[in-house]
């Protein structure tokens, strides 16, 4: 399908085992020209689950430690990457097409790991195929030692992250760069965050509340009339593209410099992390 405002049509590169060491090297050469990332994950569902009556955004410390124990207990199944440079535009290589990544892990083995079904069942309807990432996928531990060996840490923290609800997304990166349980608590991990990742982090499902604009990444995506250009939803390639393209279709409108109240939209904002909005 053809990307909004543009004649190329989107790819997403499948990234296993095999081909992993040959698309770094591609992302490595290619961040340099986009430091605008998108990321997101798919993993098996959240197995502790809070008291609806208990749910709060207001209460980062009790949503982190639920998110600490479910990232600690559970396994990775993909990773989605888009770059981008400032006006959104796409890495083509100078090819016909645009491109975004899709990493497939191994770690996740549906036989005997933890998981809700719900989720998975979900995630197989999508066309995440479970039986090949087992035997074809990346171990995380190797993705991990890619980004060390490839100098990538060096740029993170020059980056600007885009993501969309992004406490888990992050949570699951960290664990994979340091093949450790998260840290204990909520301060501590913001502090990893910002030594891993930089200081220019934009959850655009924390911003989106100060428009008054809610739900999913779909819905969202809706509302603001951003169409998803490939792939389907819940693929982590697709959705980190679609949540690139929210982004900057907000980013048109300036309201990470200040909205129409003159709030700063800040950065480091993850959702369900900070204090809730007075």
């Amino acid at each position: 399908m053809t990307a909004p405002g543009g004649k190329k049509s989107v790819i997403v590169r499948q990234v296993f085992a095999e081909n992993l060491k040959h698309e770094f090297r591609i992302i490595q050469d290619a961040i340099v020209y986009y430091p605008f990332v998108s990321i997101d994950t798919e993993f098996p569902g959240t197995i502790f689950k809070q008291d609806k009556r208990m749910i709060q955004e207001g209460n980062p410390v009790i949503n982190y430690q639920y998110m600490k124990s479910n990232v600690d207990a559970l396994k990775i199944i993909q990773l989605g990457l888009t770059l981008s440079d400032s006006e959104g535009n796409l890495p083509d290589f100078g090819t016909s097409f645009c491109y975004v990544w899709e990493f497939n892990f191994r770690d996740f083995d549906i036989r005997k790991d933890c998981y809700v079904w719900e989720s998975i069942g979900l995630l197989q309807q999508q066309g995440i195929d479970f039986v090949k990432n087992t035997k074809k996928g990346i171990d995380s531990k190797d993705f991990g030692m890619m980004v060390w060996n490839f100098g990538l840490f060096n740029d993170f923290r020059k980056l600007t992250w885009i993501t969309f609800h992004s406490a888990y997304d992050f949570g699951f990166l960290m664990k994979i760069l340091t093949q450790q349980p998260l840290p204990c608590d909520l301060k501590s991990f913001m502090r990893q965050l910002v030594t891993f990742f930089g200081y220019k982090i934009f959850d655009i499902k924390h911003t989106f509340k100060f428009f008054g604009l809610h739900g999913g990444l779909e819905k969202v995506a809706e509302t603001l009339n951003v169409p998803r250009v490939t792939g389907l939803s819940h693929q982590a390639g697709s959705d980190s593209l679609l949540t690139l393209q929210c982004f900057m279709e907000l980013k048109k409108t300036k309201v990470f410099e200040c909205n129409q109240s003159n709030k700063i939209m800040p950065a480091l904002a993850l959702y369900g992390l900070v204090s809730a909005l007075g």
